[in-house]
Formats: structure tokens, sequence, C-alpha cells
């Protein structure tokens, strides 16, 4: 039996950039290291693991100061290329007692113009850490736009 989802949300934006990008920023470890992460962390692309297709694992570590390292993974359930991707961090279907979420993305064409829709549901996180985690997205959101509209 499935862990309950314990908290979700959704974030929708919209990139001046055709969705093969934004696609492309999502699934190829250089560009996925240029925009994921806060700016104060550097996400080198020699530790990122992006094995784009169902039941492949992704892996990003993010590095900080004095060689603080947090690690983020999880699986891809599913890809539908350059529409949609599903995947976990961690491991919502066994959390322990960490949290863990499923993330569903949707790229949208709209107009030469991309929408994504982001959405992340949780087990194991309050709400504290579910605004925390929003607030995250936002930051790393702001980043991939500034890497695929520039490209």
């Amino acid at each position: 039996m499935s862990p309950q989802t314990t908290a979700e949300y959704e974030i929708v934006r919209f990139f001046d950039a055709p969705r093969e990008e934004v696609y492309r920023a999502w699934t190829e470890p250089e560009r996925f290291a240029a925009w994921f992460g806060p700016r104060t962390f550097a996400t080198p692309a020699d530790r990122v693991v992006l094995d784009v297709r169902p039941g492949g694992a992704w892996r990003a570590v993010l590095v900080g100061e004095e060689g603080f390292e947090a690690t983020l993974e999880g699986v891809y359930r599913e890809v539908e290329a350059p529409s949609r991707l599903v995947f976990t961090t961690g491991d919502p279907d066994n959390p322990g007692d960490g949290p863990a979420s499923v993330v569903t993305l949707h790229l949208l064409e709209n107009g030469g113009r991309t929408e994504m829709r982001f959405h992340q549901a949780g087990v194991n996180t309050d709400e504290e850490h579910a605004e925390q985690a929003r607030e995250g997205w936002q930051e790393f959101f702001d980043r991939l736009a500034e890497l695929v509209e520039s490209a």
C-alpha cells in the first residue's frame, strides 16, 4: 500500500522559448546543471545523471560553500518527449521517515511560448516543508527561464 499524499501544489510558468528547448533543459545534463538548484549552489554537470526513460534514475549533486553537498535523486515513471515527465524525488512508495514526492511536468505549446505546469505531491511532507520546496522551485524556474530564453 502506498503512503498517503500529505502536501501538494502546482506551479505554472510561461517561457519565451519553444517547448523542445524547455524539455531539453530538463533532460540534458549540461543544460539541467545550468539551472537546477539555488543560486548559492553549483550543480556540476559531471555530477548530474539523467537516465530519461521509464524506470531510469536521475540524480543531481548540489555543491555549496566549504564543500557542503546535497544530493537530490529519484526515478522517472513516465517520459513523453517533449510534453510530459513524471518522476519521483526520493522513494514515495517507501519513504521511511523522510519526505518524498512525485512530480508531474507538462509542457504545452502556447503561441511560440511554452506553458509549464509543474505539480508536486509529497508524502511525509508537512506544509512548512512543502512551502519551502515550492519557493525553492520558483527560484530554480527563474534560472530555467534565464537559460531557455537566452538560447
